[in-house]
């Protein structure tokens, strides 16, 4: 069998996977910053490692993985001034700072759930980390590589660049760095326009603050990612992924921070998923092109032609190999649509079939090679760098043989009753266990949602008519068949299938 080999960002090469601790395995995956509702650029990078995390532990590994909630500090030091998302968020939206976390966290919670992500091992906050940001920071200006300016906290990039390769992970070249940087407003208190904040001054409007030994103030981004993820992975642990917009500043000043801390490179292997385009452009709300999650699932965004099960959009993500751009259409989310219904009515088929003993010349030995074939390459291509996108290209060769066994073209009994169970096992283990995929159920059938609306429609008129006979008579024959209709403010209904 093949060994697992991963392609690390900073090698810029595939590389055989060898845990530190045998058995074991530490990953961090940068998490959300709270300050405002998922969109559908979170889905590619939390879907993306959630098969990671899933296959590793099918590997038989014991897995770590932590994915951390940014709820403070995360300031764009590419804009006029370092701005805290959360802080000027919660003021434009009238909240709390941490109610306005709790809001965003929770809805977060809720489209990874809907993604059947499994949630990490771990997930802690910025804000419940700034004790050990204070410490790593005071480390770095003990070995003389920040310095204190105005109760703000800069790390040296010109220092560390002299005995370290900066810029290795990002491909950035150090005096491009120190010559381009554009001079921006607030910054005149950094040596070099490279340099970045590991504390920020709090300016006394500015709702987040903690006590330091600088002053009043909030942590900058990058260390929070630093301090998180020492605590809990060691100085050095196995995989940090995120998307690649985060290769620099971000990891790069990760690698950098901890190094100095630390005294080893944190990281292993670095891996990162591409971006996503729509409709082939980039997402960003001069195109008015952010497609929010809930949008997404609701169908509720002028782009959009319909909602889109997150089942489908899993599916479309997967369909791609995670370091390929991959740009999203109505075209290419009908497509997977289907073809997600293609694949899992066949394995739902593939679950009812029976193989009966029968006589041996009933067996076909260029069929069953085929399919051992196509079954056994799942590892071979999921080995190769996690690609997922061949597997689901073997399983769609193996779907008509299913639907002809099914349709009795070919019989049961033209496999081995041990190929047979392979094909079943295998199956169910991709398909739920490592892709993480499920059915779409009824209740989300466009053609249900069609018929309902047309019933309770047809409801509405006779109500309006006084036919109560009629009216009652829906509601109790949909009772009967496990649909709830409710009756709500305005004249309105609504509907659910019932769980029972």
């Amino acid at each position: 069998m093949s060994h697992l080999r991963v392609y690390n960002s900073l090698s810029r090469q595939k590389e055989e996977f060898k845990s530190i601790t045998p058995g074991h395995v530490g990953m961090y995956v940068c998490g959300p910053t709270v300050s405002g509702e998922s969109h559908m650029g979170h889905a590619r990078p939390y879907i993306t490692f959630d098969v990671v995390y899933r296959y590793l532990q099918h590997l038989g590994y014991k897995v770590r993985y932590v994915r951390n909630i940014t709820d403070a500090g995360h300031f764009e030091e590419e804009g006029r001034e370092a701005v805290d998302k959360i802080a000027s968020k919660a003021l434009l939206e009238k909240l709390e700072p941490m109610e306005l976390v709790q809001k965003y966290t929770n809805l977060f919670h809720w489209a990874m759930a809907q993604f059947n992500n499994f949630p990490p091992s771990i997930e802690p906050t910025a804000t419940g980390h700034i004790v050990e940001q204070i410490e790593m920071i005071k480390q770095i200006i003990d070995a003389g590589y920040a310095y204190e300016s105005n109760g703000s906290v800069y790390f040296d990039v010109k220092k560390y660049a002299t005995g370290h390769d900066y810029g290795k992970l990002s491909g950035r070249i150090i005096d491009d760095l120190l010559e381009t940087t554009r001079e921006l407003e607030g910054q005149e208190e950094k040596r070099d326009m490279a340099d970045f904040a590991l504390w920020k001054n709090a300016s006394p409007e500015h709702i987040m603050r903690w006590q330091s030994p600088w002053g009043v103030g909030y942590p900058g981004w990058h260390i929070e990612c630093s301090a998180m993820a020492t605590k809990y992975l060691g100085a050095q642990f196995d995989i940090h992924g995120g998307g690649m917009d985060l290769l620099f500043p971000h990891h790069e000043s990760e690698i950098a921070q901890s190094t100095i801390c630390n005294h080893v490179a944190p990281v292993r292997y670095w891996i990162h998923n591409n971006m996503i385009t729509i409709n082939g452009r980039k997402m960003g709300k001069s195109y008015n092109n952010v497609i929010k999650l809930t949008e997404l699932f609701s169908g509720e965004h002028p782009i959009l032609e319909k909602a889109y099960h997150p089942m489908t959009v899993r599916f479309f993500i997967l369909q791609t190999h995670y370091r390929s751009t991959l740009d999203f259409s109505n075209e290419a989310l009908l497509a997977s649509e289907k073809g997600l219904k293609r694949l899992w009515d066949a394995y739902e088929h593939l679950g009812k079939l029976t193989r009966e003993a029968r006589d041996a010349e009933a067996g076909d030995p260029e069929l069953e090679t085929k399919v051992v074939k196509l079954l056994k390459e799942f590892d071979e291509f999921m080995n190769d760098d996690f690609s997922t996108a061949k597997v689901l290209a073997n399983m769609f060769e193996i779907v008509p043989v299913i639907n002809s066994m099914k349709d009795k073209l070919i019989p049961v009994t033209a496999l081995s009753e041990e190929t047979f169970q392979f094909l079943q096992n295998r199956f169910k283990t991709w398909l739920e266990d490592i892709l993480g995929l499920k059915g779409v159920s009824e209740a989300d059938n466009s053609k249900l949602q069609g018929v309902m609306q047309l019933l309770i429609d047809i409801r509405k008129e006779a109500r309006g008519r006084k036919d109560f006979f009629t009216s009652d008579k829906i509601r109790n024959q949909l009772a009967e068949m496990g649909i709830l209709l409710k009756d709500e403010k305005g004249g309105e209904m609504s509907w659910e299938v019932s769980s029972s």
